[in-house]
């Protein structure tokens, strides 16, 4: 991905859509980043951007920039009102006694539960693409955008993600992966300017293809 901490893969007056590689934020957090993903966009294509969700730090794959605060808007009430279809590829610890099923329950990150928020339902398709001895490979399709959903349903479920602290620990891991081993592969959406249907789809990355070769040997 040369200089850039991202890949563009789709681009036109009014949205950019990146690709994202692991360790860099999207926006300041309370550290204060002065090395943001947003920052870096914004001085390779020379104006300002809009992020429309987010991404965890260690997380790669597909996020949507918008050009313009008014198609940021437009952007995130479709993900308010749930029209907009991700997917995301995971190795978990272990194998899942189900091979396919929805999550449907009610979680709370650790951020919210120190300032007092509620628990909120989520829910979230999940299949089992692989097996491996200590491992599986899903596919995830978040039907709500709780935070850090993902990463608590499946702690939850004893199936944690591999490379997670937050919601396991290191000890609970008998097989290791040096970030989280998350990544946005897919997006839908409808373009707010065109109502053009965008689809865009992405492949694993780099690391965790590398980690499954390893895998098979």
């Amino acid at each position: 991905m040369g200089k850039n901490p991202f890949s563009i893969i789709f681009n036109d007056e009014y949205l950019v859509v990146l690709n994202k590689i692991a360790k860099i934020v999207v926006q300041p957090t309370s550290k204060r980043e002065k090395h943001t993903l947003t920052s870096v966009l914004k001085a390779a294509i020379k104006q300002k951007v809009f992020p429309c969700h987010r991404l965890d730090r260690e997380t790669t794959g597909l996020i949507i920039y918008a050009k313009t605060s008014k198609v940021q808007k437009e952007v995130m009430e479709q993900f308010r009102n749930r029209e907009v279809k991700k997917k995301y590829t995971a190795f978990v610890k272990g194998k899942l006694k189900r091979k396919k099923g929805l999550i449907d329950d009610y979680i709370i990150d650790k951020e919210g539960a120190r300032f007092g928020e509620r628990a909120k339902r989520a829910k979230t398709f999940f299949s089992v693409l692989r097996e491996y001895e200590q491992f599986s490979v899903l596919e995830l399709k978040p039907l709500t955008g709780r935070t850090n959903q993902l990463r608590i349903q499946l702690a939850k479920m004893g199936n944690p993600i591999l490379g997670e602290r937050r919601y396991a620990f290191r000890r609970d891991f008998e097989i290791n992966f040096r970030r989280l081993a998350l990544h946005a592969c897919f997006i839908s959406f409808i373009h707010p300017i065109s109502k053009d249907s965008i689809r865009l789809e992405i492949k694993l990355a780099d690391d965790m293809s590398e980690f499954l070769k390893q895998a098979k040997q």
